[in-house]
């Protein structure tokens, strides 16, 4: 049972593979971002050109107060359209994360029940009940493991949820208060 060249170049490839792969997910979402800012930017930059010629157009106080209170409502949008694509960004990057640790999770998994099976075969005798304990005590924590991650993809679903709802309040409050101005 000893760890061949091969093994190690194996598992080191496998290692530096991973490292790259998260990574490149890392600058996806970073430029993702960085683009999304640099748009953002510039839209806001538009805007506020086009809405200070508005409102330097205005003929009178009762024109430019209702120029101001429709001027706001695109601005809010934009404010909720601009955070739903940021938190867009890191979900994304975050599952893309979680599904390269499930991965290496399941290589590792893979990999003791495979030394486990080897050790169990040049166990001394009697031995088996140790053996046994030890893949009772791998399975209990693949399922800890497996209703841990269940449960996170739960919570994340309602947060999802959560963040929606919360948008569109956002945006009630935002056409009430448009209406009232």
């Amino acid at each position: 049972m000893y760890v061949t060249p091969e093994q190690f170049q194996t598992a080191n490839k496998t290692s530096i593979e991973a490292i790259l792969s998260l990574a490149t997910t890392q600058f996806a979402a970073f430029e993702k971002l960085a683009n999304l800012n640099a748009k953002a930017i510039q839209a806001a930059f538009e805007t506020t050109i086009a809405n200070a010629r508005a409102l330097a157009g205005a003929k009178d106080v009762q024109e430019y107060v209702s120029l101001q209170s429709t001027l706001a409502q695109p601005a809010i949008e934009n404010a909720i359209a601009y955070s739903k694509s940021v938190y867009a960004v890191a979900t994304e990057a975050s599952n893309e994360f979680s599904k390269a640790a499930e991965q290496r999770v399941s290589e590792l998994k893979e990999n003791f029940v495979s030394l486990l099976d080897k050790a169990a075969k040049n166990a001394p005798a009697g031995s088996d009940v140790a053996v046994n304990a030890v893949r009772q005590m791998l399975a209990a924590g693949n399922s800890a493991y497996d209703n841990f991650t269940k449960a996170t993809k739960q919570a994340t679903g309602i947060a999802e949820a959560n963040v929606d709802v919360a948008t569109e309040t956002v945006k009630g409050f935002a056409a009430k208060a448009s209406k009232a101005a």
